[in-house]
């Protein structure tokens, strides 16, 4: 069989014309089911990441022209509002998990707990919940709704967090604050990369920063609250006397309400095109991009003519995959997402990687943070003066350590010195291991966020990154435990968790695919 006539990506849009649009039909003639020869030769141009994976042709025809007309788009205002509000997501993730650490020690004085650690159990399973159930309802019923709500809801249990009566009820609301702000964390990167042109996409890595951003302010409010507004025991500690953690709760709920209600008011989302496509709703993908280019002044030629063109897409032109069961709602569901994920074997092996990379990152990460203060008591690390002012400000300083370093891997992952994605993760993670983690850790997690969407298909973005955000949680929750029966004085955690790194920097290697130059389907 002859190869088949490609779509040149880099022709003008506008020249797309006649002969073309009948090479795209010829690309997405559906073939009868089980010619696998025919499939082999039906693919896209190799600037499409996923495009030669031959899960549906017609799928992959219609993913490039959406893709050649967001390029040609371009930029626009629509993106830097997306760049900031989903960065709202970024920060309430790490906003959420630091507060809980910051405040458990006075809250633990205050309601005296036979299980002290219980507040970082309650995070990780709201987080684990919200990463599952958000990233699976991505894929049934869209991004839009996730985008919306997930914050609101994170910042209503964050606000009544700060009322809590005693320790059972702090870890309810915490852990369903954790729900919504972990849950979005999963959509945050999928919203932003299935808008975005090729050539940004590598602001999806340096959108990384708001993580980093989230810990200062968390850091700052512990310093405004609670060196004024704490007690300094069990044996003192009275609800009077103690209300500097609920105002830091007041705080940051407040402030994520605020970030909720600018997400609804500011961008007033629409559909994310490549969810749309997956669904066979053309006429919808035509009028979202028609919006944006019509509203920035900005050229889009694309039309839904030379969409249906292609044919239509899943189990209907008799080659293609259901990218929903026949109940939406349903286990069957969820198996077809996972199916999707192990289409073929190279994106099979590259779903497993990223989620063993998740798997190692979270159990490195948090260990780390949990052994390393004891560690260094015991050998007799002096730290000066150590006032509560003192110290909360030293904390707000650390965490603004964290900013920098989403930003160098944002320069690092789109330039070909560092070997794209999977070059600046090796990079990240044995720098990380050499420093004893620094906070050039950030590299390697900032980095791993935008690459685990870029690589996973989009009718399964939603699946493929809740899981493996959720197994992350996981390791976050095992992590707590291994605190709770483990000597935390013993170097031997430390050790493990640097030559974990390693093991991350290998993963990378092996990872299949690379995005940079490449655009996402």
């Amino acid at each position: 069989m002859s190869d088949p006539k490609f779509v040149d990506e880099n022709r003008d849009p506008k020249s797309m014309t006649g002969e073309d649009d009948k090479d795209v039909e010829a690309l997405a003639r559906p073939y009868p089911v089980g010619t696998n020869e025919e499939l082999d030769d039906v693919s896209v141009q190799k600037g499409d990441l996923l495009g030669q994976e031959h899960t549906d042709p017609v799928l992959n025809a219609k993913m490039h022209l959406v893709n050649d007309a967001i390029d040609e788009i371009g930029f626009t205002g629509y993106h830097w509002k997306l760049f900031v509000l989903n960065g709202f997501g970024y920060a309430v993730d790490s906003l959420i998990l630091l507060i809980q650490s910051i405040i458990a020690t006075q809250a633990a004085y205050e309601f005296n707990p036979s299980f002290t650690r219980g507040m970082t159990i309650a995070v990780y399973v709201g987080m684990l919940t919200g990463a599952l159930f958000w990233g699976l309802t991505a894929d049934i019923i869209g991004r839009k709704f996730a985008f919306n709500f997930s914050l609101l809801i994170c910042s209503i249990f964050a606000i009544v967090a700060g009322a809590s009566p005693n320790w059972y009820v702090l870890g309810l609301f915490v852990c369903l604050s954790a729900f919504g702000g972990g849950g979005n964390l999963v959509l945050d990167t999928a919203v932003f990369l299935e808008y975005l042109p090729s050539k940004n996409q590598w602001l999806v890595t340096l959108m990384a920063a708001w993580w980093g951003l989230g810990q200062l302010v968390a850091g700052l409010f512990a310093w405004a609250f609670l060196p004024n507004y704490s007690c300094d025991s069990v044996e003192t500690c009275t609800y009077e006397n103690n209300k500097g953690w609920r105002y830091v709760w007041y705080a940051n709920g407040a402030l994520v309400f605020v970030m909720s209600i600018a997400r609804i008011t500011v961008i007033k989302l629409r559909e994310t095109p490549k969810f749309l496509i997956g669904e066979g709703k053309d006429e919808q993908v035509i009028e979202t991009l028609q919006f944006i280019a019509n509203k920035y002044n900005r050229p889009c030629s694309l039309t839904l003519e030379r969409l249906q063109a292609c044919g239509v897409t899943g189990a209907a032109n008799g080659i293609g995959l259901d990218v929903h069961a026949k109940s939406r709602f349903s286990f069957k569901e969820v198996g077809v997402h996972l199916k999707g994920l192990f289409a073929s074997r190279k994106l099979g092996l590259s779903t497993s990687l990223i989620w063993f990379s998740w798997l190692l990152i979270g159990l490195a990460y948090p260990l780390y943070n949990v052994f390393l203060p004891t560690y260094l008591a015991t050998r007799g690390a002096e730290f000066g003066e150590q006032s509560q002012s003192v110290y909360w400000r030293n904390y707000a300083i650390a965490n603004l350590c964290s900013i920098p370093s989403p930003v160098l891997a944002g320069y690092m992952c789109r330039s070909p010195w560092f070997w794209g994605r999977r070059g600046t993760m090796i990079i990240g993670a044995l720098v990380t291991m050499a420093f004893f983690f620094a906070y050039t850790q950030n590299i390697y997690y900032g980095t791993l966020y935008a690459y685990t969407p870029e690589v996973l298909p989009s009718a399964h973005r939603g699946t493929g990154n809740g899981i493996a955000i959720g197994l992350n949680r996981v390791m976050g929750i095992l992590s707590a435990v291994i605190a709770t029966v483990a000597d935390t004085s013993t170097p031997v955690p430390i050790y493990i968790c640097a030559a974990l790194y390693i093991v991350m920097a290998a993963v990378a290697c092996a990872f299949p695919y690379e995005p940079m130059g490449r655009r996402s389907s």
